[in-house]
């Protein structure tokens, strides 16, 4: 699964994103950064690569991963959207290529969120965060044709079956 970069590159991916103090901390996240800097400063690079793609959902492609980090290429299909989410690690996100909306979330409980905010998400939009507390989120592709964005997840990606801490529901604020 991790054929889509050379051997070479993914490990330079990698050793971009070690840091001494794993991926909760502000050097992490300014590696995680570089990389996407890098990845989204040239989107032929990643748009050429053979990924996977389903009509209407969004697939998920790796890139890279070993036990600390994996390097996500997502690729959202016209009316894809994810669930209402938050997450159980650090997270960074750019966009390649297309548009996403993002919608911030507030929780009003464990399970229940009310959604005070949306974001457009153009291409060349970059954000990195720690798992500090629930930054709830949901992304849609509202635009025509395909976005592509990648994502940088502080977790192994051979353990947990995705970067997802919760699931909510969406209520009237």
């Amino acid at each position: 699964m991790q054929g889509f970069l050379g051997e070479e590159r993914r490990g330079a991916v990698l050793n971009a994103l070690r840091t001494h103090e794993g991926t909760c901390s502000r050097d992490y996240l300014a590696a995680a950064r570089a990389v996407l800097n890098e990845r989204v400063a040239i989107p032929e690079l990643i748009q050429a690569l053979p990924l996977q793609r389903k009509q209407g959902s969004y697939a998920r492609n790796l890139l890279a991963g070993n036990d600390a980090v994996s390097v996500w290429a997502m690729v959202w299909g016209e009316g894809s959207t994810t669930c209402i989410h938050d997450h159980h690690c650090s997270c960074c996100f750019g966009m390649v290529t297309g548009a996403l909306t993002e919608t911030s979330y507030r929780a009003i409980d464990a399970s229940r969120a009310v959604a005070p905010q949306e974001y457009e998400r153009k291409a060349g939009y970059i954000a990195c965060m720690l798992p500090t507390g629930p930054k709830i989120h949901r992304r849609q592709s509202r635009g025509v044709g395909d976005a592509i964005s990648i994502h940088i997840y502080g977790y192994d990606h051979h353990l947990p079956d995705s970067s997802v801490e919760t699931e909510y529901t969406a209520v009237a604020g």
